[in-house]
């Protein structure tokens, strides 16, 4: 979903090739520096440079044949001089050899960092599907389309969630954003999508559900020391579509409106009439929630997003306006909407993000459009 600039891309490659060229071209340099000078000038820098900058760029063999040879250009050098056994030669070759040592050493450890980022981030992506899998792109006869971005930089998971279930109500969905980062939201969201799943397959009304996940995240907060019992809750907008039907329901606890895409571009913001509080925030205030019901016509798209998105903001600090983006826009399907919609959003924030943002686009086909059913 990702759009490239060709130009950056180009240009990414031609400075990845200087600076995987730069040891030959630095011990070329002390070669040219050397013979060019007179004799109390030495190229002895560009030569321990060489191995240095080889270190973290490549294998150890390249390391060590980089250290050997601007070792030896500097033995030929001084040999070529007639200067070798003068002490000043011996100490730069001592220095160059010690230099190309330590950078044998360094390539070493940088190696087995690498190897040990390598793993982190093979667990990351393992925990990414498993707790927030890739939903299928086509579930109970509608069409879906998801996006996750974590706004740290390398992370794979953070604290928003989204979750699509087929059930015998219809197809059900959760999107939430959990309030703080790190582990602690990370498996405040393992809570809340477990829940979910379990809540969405056996609980007949989506406001039993939405019970279901506050009773789970009460319950855990006051197991585990990681939940923050007093100031951790969860925003989050739960969607029931039930077959064939036409209709929308949803129980929104303190999460940004949903906004439903008719198939003409006229946008809709699914307002609440009675706002509640968000998930884990029983013990201040508790009152039945109610499914708001609205209409979900064939042709159209309904996008659950979190704050990341409606508060990702410009240089100037003007907060993304999602409804202005999307009113008026006519799109092939779910995952066209989300490419777009990301694409555009990383050009408004010049490619930053001070939040996690999910996106979780749910489509109704046409009459006559061929749709498979099925999880």
């Amino acid at each position: 979903m990702e759009d490239r600039d060709p130009d950056e891309g180009i240009g990414s490659r031609a400075v990845g090739r200087f600076v995987r060229a730069l040891p030959a071209l630095l011990i070329l340099v002390g070669l040219v520096f050397d013979l060019s000078t007179p004799p109390s000038f030495t190229g002895s820098p560009f030569f321990s440079a060489a191995p240095l900058i080889a270190a973290p760029l490549f294998s150890f063999g390249t390391t060590f044949l980089t250290g050997v040879a601007a070792s030896l250009a500097v033995l030929v050098l001084r040999l070529h001089s007639g200067t070798m056994w003068k002490v000043e030669s011996v100490i730069e070759l001592v220095t160059v050899v010690t230099v190309a040592a330590l950078a044998l050493l360094t390539n070493r450890v940088v190696r087995r960092s690498v190897e040990r980022l390598a793993s982190a981030r093979g667990i990351a992506e393992a925990a990414q599907r498993a707790v927030l899998p890739t939903p299928a792109e086509r579930i109970g006869g509608l069409q879906i389309a998801a996006w996750y971005e974590a706004a740290q930089a390398d992370a794979f998971i953070g604290g928003d969630l989204y979750a699509v279930q087929d059930t015998p109500y219809g197809v059900r969905l959760v999107v939430g954003d959990v309030r703080g980062k790190g582990l602690e939201a990370v498996e405040a969201v393992a809570i809340v999508i477990g829940a979910f799943r379990e809540a969405a397959e056996q609980e007949s009304s989506l406001e039993g559900v939405a019970q279901r996940l506050e009773r789970a995240l009460t319950r855990e907060g006051t197991r585990r020391d990681t939940l923050d019992v007093v100031e951790g809750f969860t925003t989050a907008v739960l969607a029931e579509i039930p077959r064939g039907t036409g209709v929308l329901r949803l129980v929104n606890r303190g999460h940004p409106e949903p906004l439903l895409l008719y198939a003409d571009g006229v946008l809709e913001t699914l307002k609440t009439a009675e706002p509640a509080l968000p998930l884990g925030m029983g013990d201040l205030a508790s009152w039945p929630d109610r499914a708001e019901e609205s209409g979900f016509p064939a042709g159209a798209t309904l996008l659950l997003y979190t704050d990341g998105l409606s508060e990702a903001r410009d240089a100037a600090g003007v907060f993304y306006d999602p409804q202005q983006w999307l009113r008026g826009r006519i799109f092939p399907g779910p995952d066209a909407m989300l490419a777009a919609l990301v694409t555009d959003v990383r050009k408004y924030t010049g490619g930053g993000a001070t939040d996690d943002m999910a996106l979780l686009a749910v489509g109704r086909p046409l009459e006559g459009e061929r749709v498979e059913h099925g999880a």
